[in-house]
């Protein structure tokens, strides 16, 4: 018996004469003419290679391969009703999986939100975050371990399709009786006057600050790993840093002032990073789509705040450029 050839149409038709056990009431179960019906049981114990129903005139019963392929035809049939049924869940979003990987600088602020907004529409769809470094994040795209992911340009994303989500700003945090609080903006060179916070080397963010930082020489007195840490040390008066605008939310606390810079200074692109050469499922996609939807908005050169605690503002003309004070060794 070759089920391989057997369609979801004759298995149904197959089922409805075992339940009904008369050829007119099978029929028409099954919206069918009685030949019509008929012919597709001839086809259906054709392609078994055996009789699968004795018939009389009163009676239809089943014969005892009939009764053996039975348990098989409702198993297949149910197991296609299950795979159709699944699948437009899935279509539909009523389940499914969607993965992201983004930079600690997104996981941590920002993309939250768009993941809750996600959740309350589509409750049944399982969602996956993983926060990495730059390298990480594209490499769990690159082996297939994400839908997509949240990345920084810095890296060499040729084998990706891309596109871009904003561009972020970058400003200065401080607390608020630091000299540099009392400035509308600052200029990169007065930051260099005092100690500085970095992030570690192998943060995107480090990475583009070197990179617009350059010639100017920060005067670097602590390198850590989390955002967390430079709002403790800068609430805690042991330096400034500069922290990008999708950051901000992080430093909301009463001491701590976020300060805008004179002019243009340095920015990162952030991009939405998936593989070339794999479809996405339809959660996935609409994950997607929704993050570019809630994408942020920045104003051309200048951040807009919207990330987090405002800038302080002054109330009368900017303050001469502050004194020096000594930096901490690193």
């Amino acid at each position: 018996m070759n089920l391989a050839n057997m369609s979801t149409r004759q298995l149904r038709a197959f089922i409805a004469l075992v339940e009904e056990r008369n050829f007119t009431r099978a029929a028409d179960k099954t919206f069918l003419s009685q030949p019509a019906f008929s012919a597709l049981i001839r086809s259906i114990e054709t392609v078994a290679g055996v009789r699968l129903f004795d018939r009389s005139t009163r009676h239809v019963e089943l014969t005892p391969e009939g009764v053996l392929f039975e348990g098989s035809a409702r198993r297949l049939l149910g197991d296609f009703e299950l795979a159709m049924e699944e699948l437009s869940d899935h279509v539909a979003k009523r389940k499914g999986r969607a993965s992201v990987a983004a930079l600690p600088s997104l996981a941590s602020g920002w993309l939250p939100g768009v993941l809750g907004e996600f959740r309350a529409e589509f409750p049944g769809v399982a969602l996956e975050l993983h926060d990495a470094l730059l390298e990480p994040c594209l490499s769990l795209v690159r082996l297939g371990r994400v839908d997509f992911a949240l990345a920084a340009n810095g890296a060499d994303m040729s084998d990706f399709t891309t596109e871009l989500l904003c561009v972020d700003s970058f400003y200065l945090v401080c607390r608020k009786d630091h000299p540099l609080a009392q400035l509308a903006t600052v200029r990169l060179r007065d930051v260099a006057d005092y100690p500085f916070i970095q992030l570690a080397r192998s943060s995107s963010v480090r990475q583009h600050l070197d990179a617009a930082l350059h010639p100017v020489q920060m005067q670097t007195a602590f390198e850590v790993e989390h955002l967390a840490t430079v709002t403790g040390l800068v609430v805690a008066g042991l330096g400034v840093s500069l922290v990008p605008e999708m950051t901000l939310s992080q430093f909301s606390h009463p001491d701590v002032a976020v300060i805008p810079l004179s002019v243009r200074g340095p920015t990162r692109s952030l991009y939405l990073v998936r593989r070339r050469d794999r479809s996405m499922s339809a959660a996935a996609e609409a994950l997607y789509t929704l993050i570019k939807a809630r994408r942020p908005s920045f104003p051309a050169g200048k951040g807009s705040g919207r990330a987090g605690a405002k800038p302080a503002k002054t109330g009368g003309k900017a303050a001469k450029k502050p004194i020096a004070t000594k930096a901490t060794a690193a």
